[in-house]
Parts: C-alpha cells; structure tokens; sequence
C-alpha cells in the first residue's frame, strides 16, 4: 500500500499531503500519532473514507491529497478538522480553477 497508515486508522498517501483518510468511523477527541512526537486530536467525528486535516489550514490554502491539489479552504481549517464539501471547495474536474490552483487537470495526466 502506498502512503503511511497513521495509528492504524488514517492513511497519509505523501508527506507532502495535508489531510489524511479515515480507515474507520472516527471518534471527536481520539488522538492520532503523526509520528515524530507529533499528534493530531479529532475535533468531531470523521466518518470512514472522509478526510482529517493533519495540519492548520488557512482560507484559501489549497488542500493535499494523494500529493495533488484536490480542492480549496473555504474557511481556516484545524489541525483534527473533518475536511469535507462544508470547509474544502473541490478543485478536480473544475478546468476552470485548476491551472490558477495548482492542480492537474485529467489533460495533464495524459
């Protein structure tokens, strides 16, 4: 498996990435070793396959998965946030924001 599995329940696929990938249902307040002495504590829960910011960040910071560009902070995020469609604007399939974000568009895979 690509990436590295984070206390046997998120998966950060870079270190470059700044969410990582609940393996399971997550529970507000559980703490997950970052590595490094570093930990992260869940500010509410995190359903299973949804993301968690493992480091602050701001309005308008663009948001890392999978080592790519994924989408946009529509509002400062915390570090143990759940990111999802109520804090991170998708920028994937949107050719109209992808090249001034950052992130590769299904053309430029090819």
């Amino acid at each position: 498996m690509k990436g590295r599995v984070l206390d046997e329940c998120a998966l950060l696929m870079t270190e470059r990435d700044t969410v990582a990938t609940a393996l399971e249902d997550l529970e507000s307040g559980r703490e997950i070793a970052l590595g490094e002495g570093e930990s992260v504590a869940l500010r509410e829960p995190v359903p299973f396959g949804h993301k968690v910011a493992v480091t602050a960040i701001d309005a308008g910071d663009r948001v890392r998965k999978y080592g790519e560009v994924i989408g946009e902070a529509t509002e400062r995020i915390e570090p143990g946030a759940w990111v999802h469609t109520h804090n991170c604007e998708s920028t994937r399939g949107r050719g109209d924001v992808a090249s001034a974000s950052g992130a590769v568009t299904e053309g430029e895979r090819r």
